[in-house]
């Protein structure tokens, strides 16, 4: 197995919303957002859980996912939570 370049995760909020970012450390910046400390959006609805994560070849990769994944509809981030196919793929 190859070590992933990055990673694109899904947060779910404590409000239930979810939230898209990437990340070439994953543990890091998930600390990073339970310490309130990585975005003001994941801040401000602590706590988080990591609901779901992708492995990505590069980071250009996961910016370009995350972009596409912030551009769906709550509906579909939920079937990616579930397990659905990532969109583009």
């Amino acid at each position: 197995m190859t070590h992933a370049a990055a990673f694109v995760y899904l947060l779910r909020c404590t409000d239930g919303s979810l939230y898209c970012g990437w990340t070439i450390d994953l543990e890091r910046r998930l600390a990073t957002h339970a310490a309130g400390k990585a975005s003001r959006y994941t801040a401000s609805r602590l706590p988080v859980e990591l609901a779901v994560f992708w492995e990505m070849e590069s980071a250009s990769a996961a910016r370009s996912l995350e972009g596409r994944i912030k551009r769906l509809a709550r509906r579909e981030k939920l079937a990616l939570v579930a397990g659905g196919p990532l969109p583009g793929t």
